[in-house]
């Protein structure tokens, strides 16, 4: 009965999807903490626990429906010569969502910066912005199920991974949304990676293939580059100070 605890594939498989599942996360706890962030403090963290949460559910849902996820994969229509699946409208449609999303964000950012042009955001629905979240975890979620189902034969063994994944996020979903939101260098970074990876969800709907690496790597880069201008900027201000 618990033979599995003794089998090191069931471990590696389980290490392995939880680190990858975590990593894919990253659009999407980014994502739910700039949007929680335009909220009032006292429901932000409310605001990202639910988002992780209803993350979890919908991951879930997906994974116990895995026969109906395969048929989201079969031809629904055919465009100029090319097959179009309802998963690939489905990526189109959150990928278009999260390109629009992510440039009022920055022109929203940007016009913030200008001391006659300030915008109170508090007064923003809090269910309107759990909304928001939970369209993108649909998109999100499917493909953290689909890399899933691709690296596991097991099905509690891909819920584990899920779960755990999750649980890690929820812990430092917090700390992520304060540094977002304490640094606007930071905060315009990660809405750029937002838009990046909302072109790569059309573009991968349209069948051209963008290896997530690649834009998880630029992302790594640029802000390792802005952890060094910030030192250097700290540096300025005690150097002033003294």
């Amino acid at each position: 009965m618990f033979e599995w605890i003794m089998d090191p594939t069931i471990w590696a498989a389980l290490i392995s999807l939880t680190v990858l599942e975590i990593v894919l996360g990253i659009d999407n706890i980014i994502f739910i903490s700039i949007l929680a962030g335009k909220l009032p403090q006292h429901q932000q963290a409310n605001a990202r626990t639910t988002g992780l949460m209803l993350a979890v559910v919908t991951r879930l849902i997906l994974l116990v429906s895995i026969v109906w996820l395969a048929r989201l994969t079969d031809p629904l229509l055919s465009v100029f010569g090319e097959d179009v699946s309802i998963r690939d409208l489905i990526l189109i449609g959150g990928g278009l969502f999260l390109i629009a999303k992510s440039t009022f964000e920055i022109h929203g950012t940007l016009e913030l910066e200008d001391p006659h042009n300030v915008k109170r955001t508090s007064n923003i629905a809090f269910w309107s912005v759990i909304a928001q979240i939970l369209v993108l975890d649909v998109v999100f979620s499917l493909d953290s199920v689909i890399t899933a189902i691709g690296m596991a034969d097991t099905l509690w063994v891909m819920a584990a991974a899920i779960i755990i994944a999750i649980g890690v996020m929820l812990v430092f979903a917090g700390a992520i949304s304060d540094f977002v939101n304490k640094h606007p260098t930071i905060k315009m970074l990660a809405l750029s990676f937002l838009l990046l990876i909302g072109t790569a969800l059309v573009a991968e709907g349209l069948e051209f293939h963008i290896p997530k690496g690649y834009i998880y790597f630029a992302m790594a880069f640029s802000f390792f580059v802005e952890m060094l201008n910030m030192r250097v900027r700290d540096r300025r201000k005690q150097r002033r100070a003294t």
